[in-house]
């Protein structure tokens, strides 16, 4: 008979946050579908038509929290797509900006009419809304801290949106 595993208080209501998170993303997902797009490319081309300056895949990776590699790969998939396009910098050859095209413009507005899944939150109160933003820019900000202390990055930056 295998010894039983006890766990936290924390470890537990961590295993909770993570499955609310797997179901909200999968339904996100399916809602973006429609739109031939899905949840990390909502997230560049929202990043890409928000941005003051143009970007770099490294800067997007930057405002993601993600790895460069794999925000490389998504942008030449999108560009494959046709949803972005890139080009080299003129002033630094080594650097690509990513810039959205017209498919790019429509699968945004596709992606921000697609209320769904976001509206799920209309279950909670004022209140309750106020209490989750605070809580989840608490728990935001401490993953931050996290992630330099595991792997510090002097270029992170926090996600803008």
């Amino acid at each position: 008979m295998a010894d039983s595993i006890e766990l936290s208080k924390n470890q537990k209501d961590w295993l909770r946050l993570e499955t609310i998170m797997a179901v909200m993303e999968r339904a996100r997902n399916l809602e973006l579908a429609k739109s031939g797009i899905n949840i990390p490319q909502a997230a560049v081309l929202y990043g890409l038509k928000t941005s003051a300056e143009p970007l770099t895949p490294m800067r997007l990776a930057r405002m993601m929290h993600k790895q460069p590699h794999t925000v490389s790969a998504l942008v030449h998939r999108m560009e494959a797509q046709g949803l972005v396009s890139t080009k080299k910098d003129m002033k630094r050859k080594n650097w690509l900006r990513v810039s959205l095209t017209r498919k790019g413009e429509e699968a945004l507005r596709m992606w921000a009419a697609a209320t769904m899944v976001p509206d799920a939150l209309n279950v909670l109160s004022k209140k309750e809304v106020e209490t989750l933003h605070s809580n989840t820019r608490k728990l935001h900000n401490r993953g931050v801290e996290l992630l330099r202390q595991m792997q510090p990055d002097p270029y992170a930056e926090p996600l803008l949106w």
